[in-house]
């Protein structure tokens, strides 16, 4: 069982996103309604989200991710942030550049949550979180293929979490090769909505952005948690949750098991 550190109870909890694509998003526009309810359910000030992505809407982006057509050209990032600040009344932030190096991602973040879409970017996010000097708590990395995808809930092995001896392990210890430059298949974005659409299932990001804000708001609203991650599978319609259980890691590694992105 994991259950949050009692500090983020007590003051506005930091979060980076990076990557707004399908399941970035999904996921940004679903923490506004995890502030408003950790706010209700008597936290003092709810969360504070930075969303980073350097991407601009195109055409094929129009369909399975909320962008229209009057915002083809502009910055992923600004879009959705400018869109939630206008209708929440928020002050969140939008930084519209890639993901470059670890010093991106500020110190004092204390939830780094990836939703990127290839190793090479995974690879800069667990460079970043695991330096001895870093003091970010958790990163939640969010992957899928066409119809597949997993969602995992991490403690990155760093200054933050060294000495825990209950630490969820993060998705790059869990599944090495998620890490891994060489295995990219560099493949291009699709350039038509049809083509996008035959390469991804149109819900799966939604889905598993759901799925992963429900953990978050266990995490925050301090239930104790039995499970930091899953598996979907919308073809079979199969869910299966990654148990918060050192023997289940243990096995994991053991079978190396291979993820989605």
């Amino acid at each position: 069982m994991h259950t949050v550190h009692p500090y983020l109870l007590r003051r506005t909890i930091k979060v980076a996103v990076v990557g707004c694509g399908g399941t970035g998003s999904a996921i940004v526009g679903g923490l506004p309604h995890l502030h408003q309810a950790l706010i209700a359910g008597g936290h003092p000030s709810g969360l504070t989200v930075t969303v980073i992505d350097g991407d601009r809407i195109s055409a094929a982006n129009c369909v399975r991710q909320p962008f229209s057509t009057s915002e083809i050209g502009l910055f992923k990032s600004v879009v959705l942030i400018n869109r939630l600040n206008l209708f929440w009344g928020l002050d969140w932030q939008a930084v519209p550049q890639h993901l470059a190096t670890g010093h991106d991602l500020h110190n004092d973040l204390d939830l780094v949550i990836g939703c990127v879409d290839s190793r090479a970017a995974r690879a800069k996010i667990h460079e970043a979180l695991t330096s001895p000097y870093c003091g970010i708590g958790y990163w939640l990395d969010i992957g899928n293929n066409a119809d597949t995808g997993q969602f995992v809930l991490g403690q990155p092995l760093n200054r933050a979490n060294k000495h825990k001896a209950q630490r969820l392990r993060a998705v790059s210890e869990l599944f090495p090769e998620i890490i891994d430059p060489a295995l990219d298949d560099d493949q291009q974005p699709s350039c038509s909505a049809a083509e996008a659409l035959e390469r991804q299932h149109p819900f799966i990001n939604q889905t598993l952005a759901n799925h992963a804000l429900a953990l978050l708001s266990r995490l925050f609203r301090c239930e104790q948690m039995a499970y930091h991650g899953g598996f979907l599978n919308l073809t079979s319609g199969a869910s299966v949750a990654l148990r918060a259980e050192p023997k289940v890691w243990s096995r994991m590694r053991r079978k190396r098991q291979r993820p989605s992105f």
